[in-house]
């Protein structure tokens, strides 16, 4: 870039700050509806919907109750939404054996979604941790929660969701080389199409327990999912991730979390040509979102954040703010 000698008075940088519309007009970056993506929970039993106590704001969502959230946020030009369960009626096993059936649940409500709103961009994660007893994401076998044989559940998991009219298929559970079994397993069965949107940087972070509230899936005492996810001390180790996903066949990365992350969101966006996703996490949420409650903060912190995550190099954002935004700029 060109050195300049600008010099006040003739250079003012007021001068583009005096108005909105002024504003509007220099600004590098700004918030498109179309790219926030709002995570939504659906329960197997409940016939209402439930606060959820941890989250203040969202809901865990009866069938109903979430087909006709979606309409809403289809009318507010929120386009994308990613879901994941909250079961309460099966099993919960050892080895997740309700996410290897054709049928489970998640499954028929993605039919159902996509029947009713064949527009709506659905994510479906995948990840065995709302199906274990463990509340692990993958298969303990041994004390230890086994790579290898936990690859083989999530390959028939994603053919399911796959099969079930999922348009975005997102593994976050963090085993090793499970972007490229998932991705030869969808060109074995012809889903060519599906896109995969890998967590490929997601770290045993402090700020997920809401989440784990609205699926079930508070982890048991034991083994530590540091042994899987990454040490949020370490940044470098996330090129290695993208490096290995992308060679496996992701076509989106993810960030997770998203506002502790964003020296790592830049570092990639500037690297490697391909989407970068973040996820502002349940306990990022909540945090705001008492703050705003108790009047700490105003409204206004919630786009200041986000904007943050774009201007970082984002290139769309998980997040449970996405119906409050796109009600304010409706």
């Amino acid at each position: 870039m060109k050195a300049l000698s600008r010099k006040f008075p003739y250079t003012r940088s007021r001068r583009l700050r005096s108005n909105a519309a002024i504003r509007d007009l220099v600004a590098e970056h700004s918030i498109q509806k179309s790219k926030l993506i709002q995570p939504l929970f659906v329960s197997d039993v409940s016939k209402r919907n439930i606060d959820i106590e941890t989250m203040p704001g969202q809901k865990i969502f009866s069938k109903n109750g979430l087909l006709k959230e979606l309409e809403t946020l289809l009318g507010l030009g929120i386009r994308t939404a990613a879901i994941f369960p909250n079961l309460e009626s099966v099993r919960k096993t050892t080895f997740g054996d309700e996410a290897l059936k054709p049928d489970n649940f998640i499954s028929s409500v993605i039919r159902e979604i996509k029947a009713e709103f064949p527009e709506l961009i659905l994510i479906a994660d995948i990840a065995l941790d709302p199906y274990t007893s463990t509340g692990h994401d993958g298969i303990v076998v041994d004390g230890r929660v086994d790579n290898d044989l936990t690859l083989d559940a999530l390959v028939q998991m994603s053919l399911n969701l796959a099969n079930s009219g999922a348009d975005i298929l997102a593994p976050s559970d963090m085993m090793d080389g499970r972007i490229g079994v998932i991705r030869e397993g969808l060109e074995q069965e012809s889903f060519t199409d599906t896109i995969l949107l890998s967590y490929a940087v997601k770290h045993a972070s402090n700020f997920y327990g809401p989440f784990r509230d609205a699926v079930g899936s508070k982890q048991k005492k034991g083994i530590s999912k540091k042994t899987y996810q990454m040490d949020f001390r370490n940044s470098k180790e996330s090129f290695k991730e993208i490096e290995m996903d992308l060679n496996e066949g992701a076509d989106i990365v993810m960030v997770k979390p998203a506002m502790v992350n964003q020296d790592i969101i830049k570092s990639i966006s500037d690297n490697f040509d391909v989407p970068v996703f973040a996820y502002q996490v349940s306990g990022e949420y909540t945090m705001l979102k008492t703050a705003i409650d108790k009047k700490i903060f105003d409204h206004n912190v919630i786009e200041e954040s986000l904007m943050a995550l774009f201007r970082s190099g984002s290139a769309s954002v998980l997040t449970y703010f996405a119906k409050w935004f796109a009600e304010k700029y409706d």
